[in-house]
């Protein structure tokens, strides 16, 4: 009985496993290969035994000595630091103030999550719009209320230190939804006695909220920071849209550790990495990928340890 459950079973799942290894597991592999080869746009990739120069470790070697590739690195753990922090903060607040009953509630539940099923050119493309000089909509919102014109000339993706950050805002707003219907799932999950139990003993809601409600949203707060992280890392469409495919502004390298004249103030890893593979350069994109992934998993790894609710 169980031999024929356990087939049963196979034979429903093989869709999806004959899927999951002609579209995702042969082409990991085959990146892999890639990254062990000079790989050009004249290079026939069907012949992968005969027509790839094999060159071992060559470019994961020359990725540790690029510093374009480190810049885009630190980037990326700036713009990290900006958006996974600033999305759980901000979703978990929508979450405490959508879970309470209120007229109107699943009119606004609905439309803070609607940002999040958008297209992500076109989220960028609207930001653009909102951030774009003279007459943007924030930029004339600052003139006409604060006064403030400092962003009249260059608006705020022309500036080299705040196009980062407005991009990591915009990110923040657009996935804050999806994280509010998951804080709200986890919060729904929490008995009531815990918090009736706080209040016998005297608890004040600080104290509730950070010992009792908090340690419940754990699962959901490290889900959101693996994910957050993988967002950081592919981070593409977004650089993309915003910046007009450039990676800019550029501002000067006036520190001189990274030896360049300029340096892209939103070129992180995942714009990188399509600029070397749009380039031609797809075995050394190939390699890139899997650093950033080894990056990854590090990183994942901690944030498993420290935020899993084994954990103390």
């Amino acid at each position: 009985m169980n031999s024929n459950s356990n087939k049963t079973s196979y034979i429903f799942l093989s869709p999806f496993l004959l899927i999951f290894f002609i579209f995702l597991f042969i082409p990991v592999l085959y990146s892999f290969w890639i990254s062990l080869h000079e790989v050009s746009p004249y290079t026939d990739l069907f012949n992968i035994f005969g027509d790839m120069k094999f060159v071992g470790l060559k470019h994961y070697q020359a990725l540790i000595q690029d510093q374009q590739f480190i810049w885009s690195l630190v980037l990326t753990i700036i713009y990290a630091l900006l958006y996974i922090p600033g999305m759980i903060a901000v979703s978990l607040g929508l979450a405490l103030l959508i879970s309470k009953e209120f007229f109107g509630r699943v009119f606004f539940r609905s439309a803070f999550f609607l940002p999040n099923v958008l297209d992500m050119l076109v989220v960028g493309f609207i930001w653009q719009l909102i951030y774009s000089p003279k007459f943007g909509l924030l930029t004339t919102f600052l003139e006409k209320v604060f006064n403030i014109h400092y962003f009249h000339d260059t608006g705020f993706l022309e500036n080299p230190w705040v196009a980062l950050p407005a991009i990591a805002f915009a990110m923040i707003l657009k996935g804050s939804g999806f994280g509010m219907i998951l804080f709200m799932a986890s919060l729904n999950n929490i008995s009531p006695s815990l918090y009736e139990a706080a209040s016998i003993d005297g608890a004040n809601k600080r104290q509730t909220f950070f010992n009792v409600t908090v340690p419940h949203l754990k699962p959901t707060i490290l889900f959101l920071v693996v994910t957050g992280i993988m967002c950081a890392l592919n981070g593409f469409t977004e650089i993309y849209a915003m910046t007009n495919a450039s990676g800019g502004p550029y501002f000067a390298d006036s520190t001189g550790i990274f030896k360049y004249e300029t340096l892209g103030a939103t070129k992180i890893s995942g714009f990188y990495l399509w600029q070397k593979f749009s380039a031609g350069q797809y075995g050394y994109a190939a390699a890139m990928s899997y650093l950033m992934l080894i990056f990854a998993l590090i990183v994942s790894y901690f944030n498993v340890k420290f935020l899993s609710p084994e954990s103390k």
